[in-house]
Formats: C-alpha cells, structure tokens, sequence
C-alpha cells in the first residue's frame, strides 16, 4: 500500500481508451491511493471507444488541483473532447503549475497541448499526435514511457505497464 493517503484524478470523456482508464485506476487503487474519476459538464457517466461505461465521481468544475496528488489523463478520442471544457484544461494546467504528477497516454498529449505545459519538455505520444506535440514545443521521443519532472507520458495500451510503474514510482517520492 504504497500510496496510502494520495489522492488521484483520472479524467473521463466520451470515447475514452478503455484500458487506458480502468489499469491505472485499479493498480493505483491497488497501491491505496483514493481515485476519483472527473468529468465535465455535468454528465453522470461517460462511454468508451467501445461503449463501457465509467461513472463520473466529481465534475472538473467543482474540484481544485490542491485536492490531489496527481492528474491522469486517459486517450482514445476522449482528449479532444475533455479540452473542449476550460475546467479539465484548467485542472491540468494548474496540477503541473503546482508541480502535481500529470500523466498522460496516447492521444492525452492534446490535452497538454491546450494546457500549454508541454513547450521546452521531453514527451511522448501516440505517434499520430507528435506533431501536435512538437508544434507546442514538446521534444517528443519514440519511447514507452517519457519522465520530464512532474510530466508522464505514454504512447499507447502496450506501455501501460511502464505508464504505471512511472506513475507509482513518481508518487512514492512526494
């Protein structure tokens, strides 16, 4: 139980990643951690890719960065919906001001992007994002997991074992 008492946001969209929500969410569990899962714009629950539901436990709206220990950020298409609401932007953005863990996989480097955290950093990415994430100013790299101080990276379900372990190494050290 190595991350007893840290608090966790995963945040949650329609057509999010399955895997990519639900093994970080149990193996932070696993570890103790609190998880929350946020959503924005008031719905109950969201669908993945292909149609799981997840049920929202808080909206981006009603919680601050200072509730938790770290934001993770699930792909799939989910990313270019959830930046369409300045809240989970704002979440994101402020989590990685106050030196938060922000986690982020596959198609998650869109929401880096519109929180402005990712110029001048080391990232990583699905490979269909890398642009995006170069245009932003990101050094992207091809590689299972990218550590840049508090920012996580990931390119997709395969480096889901290397995201994790990132995710639990880094929180055991706050």
């Amino acid at each position: 139980m190595s991350l007893a008492g840290k608090r966790i946001a995963i945040l949650a969209e329609n057509m999010y990643q399955e895997m990519e929500l639900w093994v970080p969410y149990y193996r932070l569990k696993e570890e103790g951690a609190e998880v929350k899962v946020v959503g924005a714009g008031g719905a109950k629950s969201y669908t993945s890719k292909h149609g799981y539901p997840v049920s929202v436990d808080v909206q981006a709206e009603q919680v601050t960065p200072e509730e938790f220990d770290a934001v993770i950020i699930p792909g799939g298409y989910a990313p270019d919906m959830m930046r369409r609401h300045e809240a989970m932007v704002r979440l994101v953005r402020e989590a990685s001001r106050q030196g938060k863990v922000v986690a982020a996989i596959c198609h998650a480097g869109w929401m880096l992007v519109s929180a402005g955290i990712v110029s001048g950093r080391n990232a990583t990415s699905f490979f269909s994002i890398k642009d995006d994430l170069v245009a932003a100013g990101a050094k992207w790299t091809d590689a299972e997991v990218v550590i840049d101080g508090n920012l996580i990276t990931s390119r997709k379900p395969d480096d889901l074992p290397a995201f994790c372990r990132a995710i639990v190494g880094a929180l055991t050290k706050t």
